[in-house]
């Protein structure tokens, strides 16, 4: 987080804290300074009570200048300067008219002015060098008009202490202009960085309560979508068992069948106890909620498998003008993964491989050992379907376009079934798309 201060600001926040200091000094005089009529009395007796007059009209100067200058919002450095050179003028004539056996006390009351004024005063230290000078002057003027003794008097009585304390604490304001700059800033800094920290805190919390929003959102819609799976799948269920009653009641007359009818019966007998197997499988509400799905392991040879899902599907490919070339191993390879499943992957790689191929080209599905790991491939040498597409299509559902001309909506959601399920079952699941075609290649382990 990263807070920035603008000049505008700091003047702003520095003008603040230099009239907080400006009124604690006006305030002090004006209490104070008629106090120092105290010292008038004791010695100057025979003119102190015009001494107190002035110095209260002094104190009433300066209240009706601070207000006037607040009112009219001027710059706080005026009033500070007229308020020290208005006491600058009464001490300076009173170190000049009283007696000689006063000087020191009178000296020491000025010096103690300048210090006061230098120890609290906020500003450029140029201004306390500016008053320190003029006091000189104040004092040089009133000496050469009174002249009741010689400068040595003045210096051994009180002035070279003036000059001494009055000149080093003008250098009092220089270090304290500067610290409390910084404290200004640091005070600024703190200021934005704590809005800045509320702000993020009303963002989290906004966002916070989008969370929950959505949460609750997606907890209805996780609701809709087991009833709508319940649903569904008990309408399945029942669809399912007429196929399979009115298909026992083909097989009860098989007498009457030929042989490419019954072979046809046991297809749809063997695909409607998949359907069967699968259907249970998504009907199980805890394995469906399940971060894992619970597979039914069997050793059982692969390559009769993928023989199974290419003779199901030669026909459809025949249909679309499509020439299936069977180059699968001839050699038993065994493995250890859920039959169903498996079955499924290869049949969701080859009939999307078959639909979005084009009319009158050849798809060649290839099985082989490479490093005791059994390979299923898919080779498409047609029009590629491309690398963004197919990336759609396994990852993020989405409806591929018939690179033919020919629009075949779909959710592309038999890829992604299959991706998933070869990695659940430990295998791995690649392709391509370029100029060469397209291609899908499954591996899983073999046990023997």
């Amino acid at each position: 987080m990263f807070v920035q201060i603008t000049k505008e600001e700091l003047i702003k926040e520095t003008s603040k804290k230099a009239w907080f200091q400006t009124n604690n000094i006006v305030f002090t005089i004006i209490f104070l300074y008629p106090l120092f009529s105290i010292v008038d009395y004791i010695y100057t007796q025979d003119i102190w009570i015009q001494l107190v007059i002035v110095r209260i009209i002094t104190c009433l100067i300066i209240y009706g200048l601070h207000s006037y200058i607040q009112y009219k919002k001027y710059d706080y450095r005026v009033l500070l300067h007229v308020a020290m050179l208005l006491l600058s003028v009464t001490s300076a004539l009173l170190c000049n008219i009283v007696a000689v056996q006063s000087l020191n006390i009178y000296y020491s009351l000025f010096a103690t002015l300048v210090l006061f004024f230098n120890l609290q005063v906020f500003w450029e230290p140029v201004n306390s060098i500016i008053q320190f000078l003029i006091s000189l002057l104040l004092l040089a003027i009133f000496f050469n008009m009174q002249r009741e003794y010689n400068l040595d008097v003045v210096i051994n009585n009180g002035g070279q202490l003036f000059f001494i304390i009055s000149a080093i604490s003008c250098l009092i304001p220089n270090t304290r202009y500067k610290v409390m700059q910084r404290e200004v800033r640091s005070l600024i800094l703190i200021e934005k960085s704590n809005e800045q920290l509320k702000q993020q805190n009303t963002a989290i919390n906004e966002k916070n309560n989008l969370i929950d929003m959505q949460y609750e959102q997606l907890r209805k819609l996780d609701g809709q979508k087991n009833s709508f799976i319940n649903i569904a799948g008990h309408d399945l269920k029942n669809l399912i068992g007429s196929i399979v009653m009115s298909n026992n009641m083909i097989k009860e007359e098989d007498y009457r069948l030929s042989n490419d009818q019954k072979e046809f019966v046991g297809y749809i007998t063997e695909s409607a106890d998949k359907m069967q197997y699968m259907l249970n499988k998504l009907m199980d509400v805890k394995e469906i909620e399940s971060a894992e799905m619970t597979f039914n392991m069997e050793i059982f040879d692969i390559n009769v498998e993928v023989m199974h899902v290419f003779k199901g599907l030669y026909e459809t490919a025949q249909m679309k003008n499509i020439h299936l070339v069977d180059n699968v191993l001839k050699l038993p390879l065994n493995v250890k993964l859920d039959r169903v499943f498996t079955g499924q992957v290869f049949q969701n790689l080859l009939s999307n491989a078959i639909k979005f191929s084009q009319t009158n080209n050849t798809i060649k599905v290839i099985t082989s050992l490479q490093r005791q790991h059994f390979v299923f491939e898919i080779i498409d040498e047609g029009i590629a379907i491309g690398q963004g597409e197919l990336d759609m299509m396994f990852n993020k559902l989405k409806t591929l376009n018939d690179t033919s001309g020919v629009t075949e909506s779909r959710l592309g959601l038999g890829l992604s079934i299959a991706k998933l399920m070869t990695q659940e079952m430990g295998g791995e699941l690649s392709y391509r798309s370029d100029d060469n075609g397209n291609y899908f290649r499954v591996e899983f382990y073999v046990i023997n």
